[in-house]
């Protein structure tokens, strides 16, 4: 199975030793996504409702460069600083997502990068 990385520009860059997204065979893994914006690198304003929105638009854009999306996502892990903000991030992700819907775990973290409030990554096919 080969194994290449997927990069793009309209998604922020890896901010540590690692790639937005790695690409296996007929998977995509896709590293964890906080609420930057790409262009100018900075995390959103306007609560959880911005954060998680940027977070799936910057799923979207890397999930696009690798020639997937929304529809082949299989797997996704929502880590959340706050579980009582779980409603709002689970209103707006559904709007993200058609049936069937890919499997998720959503878990209550200590904190995030940057002291954001979500992140999401997911595992998508490519096809």
């Amino acid at each position: 199975m080969t194994k290449s990385v997927v990069e793009t520009t309209n998604a922020p860059a890896a901010i540590g030793p690692y790639s937005q997204a790695v690409r296996a065979g007929s998977l995509l893994f896709v590293s964890g996504q906080i609420p930057l914006d790409p262009k100018s690198g900075q995390l959103v304003a306007g609560g959880i409702e911005a954060e998680t929105r940027q977070v799936l638009e910057n799923l979207r854009a890397i999930l696009h460069a690798a020639g997937s999306s929304f529809e082949h996502v299989v797997k996704t892990t929502i880590f959340l600083q706050d579980m009582q903000q779980f409603q709002k991030v689970n209103e707006i992700y559904g709007s993200y997502f058609k049936a069937p819907f890919p499997a998720r775990a959503t878990v209550e973290v200590a904190r995030l990068p940057r002291n954001v409030q979500v992140e999401i990554d997911c595992i998508a096919q490519v096809i």
